[in-house]
């Protein structure tokens, strides 16, 4: 049963690219005929894109890892080096994707549907379970606590109610995504431009005190640098952390309009304006605080208001408050996209695969994922920092497979029609990073990264027990069996229709 829905994916992804000698607008109105019977619909624009991209990475990072990287970088001159350094690594793992995103344009799931294209059912499985069950909602609940300790800043409130903010963050969110995707996007267009503007002031703010002669950070740049492969190795995390995200976008090309043209469009477009606003908000930084009092603050952006805005600095919490709900938000479409991929593939309950067929929404995934990301919020030791070490290691190592995968693919499958190629050099450099910032923790750090490592090791025996032999007791099986149809009868569907 799950085959056969897995079949008919590849069938039409083969047929699809059997054009490639055919023109472009050809191979795009094929794109659409194959896919108009799915359940999601082609209704996301450019700009949406875009800001759905910019919405996604634009969220705490910018206003939080800047103490992360001045912390390991020691210099003004070095902290600039690794933000600009971080933004291009991010632009050629961006293209990357971009790559994968349109071989596979009707296929949903971002780096599990590129594994899975690439390497087959295990590494897939491993790198879905990962993302699902670990990565996606410590990612949602890591930007939702710093959105909720904003909030508490900006209503001066103990912060005993972090939690609980957070917690009812996590079901507002859940409510806008299970309305609509239009609903889901256009809160999502609202709160880029909320992002947007308060960049932009920290950004004109910075011009202001440099034409003012605020220099005095930037006359020895590089004045107190630090030199250890593993503290350069964590000021990249902090980085990286910031700009993550990007990857999000191919997880909806099912959904985009145009997605051959839009996904190259908003790649370039979203990711150059991050790059520059980064950059600039962090030079902006500079001109009112040395690397050492950056490193030392623990929100950096409320740092620099205080500094800056006198009375009016109560704005600068509001507004990442702002900045990060609207990244939850993208990050909730996209790996509960990713989810409902997984399930078609049968590496979860098929269960989660279900879509609203009024609202062309995946309630069920949104649902796992928000209950997950609210277990998670529960721990005493969950909070950003001890959340950022785990994720950067594995995200490194996972991205490094996903690259990879691209590079197999241009050996396996090199007949497969790529609307864009990127250029080789760009993903081998990219594997060789990742491959740095896997391999750098282990010389301060090598218990921790081998929790992790242990922690990746252990879903082998979890795929060959319930996967690969299928050992799945009958009442279970027949538990979900029925679940999924009492759901059908309020409107749920899958999104192809069985052999």
């Amino acid at each position: 049963m799950i085959e056969g829905s897995s079949t008919g994916i590849d069938d039409r992804l083969t047929q699809w690219s059997l054009t490639e000698n055919s023109c472009h607008d050809d191979s795009e109105s094929l794109l659409h005929q194959t896919i108009k019977d799915e359940g999601f619909k082609r209704q996301i624009t450019l700009f949406g894109a875009i800001a759905l991209l910019m919405g996604t990475i634009i969220g705490s990072g910018i206003f939080v890892s800047p103490s992360e990287v001045a912390m390991h970088s020691g210099s003004s001159g070095l902290i600039l080096i690794v933000w600009i350094c971080s933004g291009m690594l991010a632009i050629f793992s961006a293209l990357c994707y971009v790559e994968l995103g349109t071989m596979f344009p009707t296929s949903s799931g971002s780096d599990y549907s590129f594994i899975y294209e690439g390497f087959g059912d295990l590494p897939a499985f491993i790198y879905g379970f990962i993302s699902v069950v670990i990565l996606s909602p410590m990612t949602f609940v890591m930007i939702v606590l710093t959105c909720a300790s904003y909030i508490v800043s900006a209503a001066k409130v103990g912060e005993i109610y972090i939690k609980i903010i957070a917690a009812i963050i996590i079901g507002v969110i859940f409510i806008v995504n299970c309305i609509s995707v239009n609903f889901g996007t256009i809160v999502q267009n609202m709160f880029t431009t909320i992002n947007v503007l308060a960049l932009l002031m920290i950004a004109a703010t910075g011009i202001v005190k440099l034409t003012q002669g605020n220099l005095q950070n930037f006359k020895q740049l590089f004045k107190g640098s630090k030199t250890n492969i593993s503290d350069i190795c964590y000021a990249f995390y902090g980085g990286f952390w910031a700009y993550g995200g990007y990857n999000n976008l191919p997880a909806l090309s099912a959904e985009l309009k145009n997605p051959i043209r839009d996904l190259q469009l908003a790649m370039w477009i979203g990711m150059m304006l991050v790059i520059f606003f980064y950059v600039t908000v962090n030079t902006a930084y500079l001109t009112v605080m040395t690397p050492m009092e950056i490193a030392n603050s623990s929100a950096v952006g409320v740092t620099f208001g205080n500094q800056v805005y006198g009375s009016a600095a109560l704005i600068i919490p509001v507004l990442v408050a702002c900045s990060s709900f609207g990244a939850s938000n993208g990050g909730l479409i996209s790996s509960s996209r990713m989810l409902n991929a997984i399930a078609q593939k049968g590496h979860v309950p098929r269960l989660f695969s279900l879509i609203h067929k009024k609202r062309h929404t995946p309630v069920t995934s949104l649902v796992f994922i928000c209950i997950v990301s609210l277990l998670m919020l529960i721990p005493k030791s969950s909070n950003f920092g001890t959340l950022l070490k785990y994720f950067s290691f594995i995200n490194a190592a996972l991205l490094g497979v996903t690259v990879s995968s691209l590079l197999f693919l241009r050996y396996k499958r090199p007949d497969i029609e790529r609307p864009f190629k990127v250029f080789l050099g760009l993903p081998i450099l990219v594997l060789l990073s990742s491959v740095y910032f896997t391999v750098a923790p282990f010389f301060d750090h090598p218990l921790e990264s081998t929790y992790c490592l242990i922690a990746i090791f252990i879903i082998i025996p979890i795929y060959f027990i319930f996967i690969k032999y299928q050992k799945i007791p009958n009442f279970v099986s027949n538990g979900l069996d029925y679940f999924a149809t009492v759901l059908g009868k309020f409107n749920f569907g899958y999104q192809q229709e069985e052999n």
